[in-house]
């Protein structure tokens, strides 16, 4: 076979306030490869397909506190995050050529991968776009470390929201839940998960299409936090009897000041620690105390092991008879994916970031 370009994104610099792509982040066609003799060295050939764009990979663009669990991009270096590839070449017995991976990747249309142990074999059966993978059907993983800012991150959004929902919230029929981000693609399942269940669903968001968005999927109450203050909504829909968190701060507070005796608060995510500057305070905690709130953190990996087999016996086929509402905002090409964390981060996206790389 001809030598071909292998397209990556490098990291190349330390980035201030947001990402800027073509000096954050740089598309690079140096590297050349022929996919028939590289060599293997008993690992195996991956073609990326499908690559995944999430909030924590700005975090992993700093040194922190947290190096030993939370290993940062590298200058000079492709950027990585989770994926789906499809091998082409093999030299490792657990793995064959045509298998389907999902793992951490390299942002590189190809990539020579030596541990099996890292990755999902996925199996289709009804046959299902594989970025789906990445959103609703997201799958945790095998990673050497655990990562606080991604493990509940969008990248595994249909497991994160179906687990955690299943083992915290504890719906009653009646109850209310206040969902922060709800146009997002945790918060969007989260919102129909609950309305499953019967009860009345509060939704923020930061945008008026994206209150649409949320009505369109169930939601009783639907506001813009941008324009409306969440501590006045709460105050008139509530008292919330579940939260599922995906931002912390001033939010956070507001739903403790709002929260019913005997609360159940879901701790999904923090994106004000690493969005806004870091260290947002909290104001409210007393209400804990007074209110008898239970906060419920998690790490979806740990719920696997119970809620794998329920999970993958209801979701796909709700996914496959559209029972289950979902956005993908789908990139073309590698080169953009600089692009589409910036818009990402700017909060222009309505559900799952994904780019598509490749076909299969």
């Amino acid at each position: 076979m001809p030598t071909i370009t292998n397209g990556r994104i490098l990291f190349n610099s330390v980035p201030g306030d947001l990402p800027e792509p073509g000096k954050t982040t740089i598309y690079d066609e140096s590297q050349a490869l022929d996919l028939d003799t590289v060599p293997l060295n008993g690992g195996f050939l991956v073609k990326l397909l499908e690559i995944s764009v999430d909030p924590y990979m700005k975090g992993r663009m700093h040194a922190t506190s947290y190096e030993d669990i939370i290993p940062p991009f590298i200058i000079g270096k492709p950027l990585f995050s989770f994926g789906i590839g499809v091998v082409l070449r093999s030299e490792n017995l657990q793995i064959r050529a045509g298998d389907h991976l999902h793992g951490m990747l390299e942002h590189a249309k190809y990539s020579v991968q030596k541990d099996p142990a890292a990755f999902d074999i996925i199996h289709n059966p009804l046959n299902l776009p594989w970025s789906n993978f990445l959103s609703v059907l997201g799958r945790p993983g095998k990673v050497e470390w655990l990562n606080p800012l991604s493990t509940n991150s969008h990248l595994k959004s249909g497991k994160t929201a179906f687990m955690a929902w299943r083992e915290f919230a504890k719906a009653k029929k009646g109850e209310i839940v206040f969902v922060s981000t709800g146009a997002g693609s945790v918060g969007s399942l989260v919102i129909q998960f609950a309305k499953m269940d019967g009860l009345k669903v509060v939704a923020s968001a930061g945008s008026d299409e994206k209150v649409q968005y949320m009505k369109g999927l169930g939601a009783d109450v639907a506001f813009n936090y941008k324009t409306t203050k969440t501590a006045d909504i709460l105050r008139n829909e509530g008292p919330i009897d579940i939260y599922w968190d995906n931002v912390g701060g001033a939010t956070l507070d507001a739903a403790l000041e709002a929260a019913n005796v005997n609360a159940r608060f879901i701790e999904c995510g923090m994106t004000t620690e690493y969005t806004d500057g870091g260290n947002i305070p909290v104001k409210k905690l007393l209400q804990i105390i007074i209110k008898s709130i239970t906060l419920h953190g998690f790490f979806v990996d740990r719920l696997c092991p119970k809620w794998n087999e329920v999970f993958m016996n209801i979701v796909p086929s709700l996914v496959a008879s559209e029972k289950l509402g979902f956005k993908e905002e789908t990139f073309q090409g590698l080169e953009v994916v600089g692009h589409a964390l910036l818009d990402l981060l700017k909060g222009k996206n309505v559900g799952k970031v994904v780019v598509h790389v490749a076909e299969d």
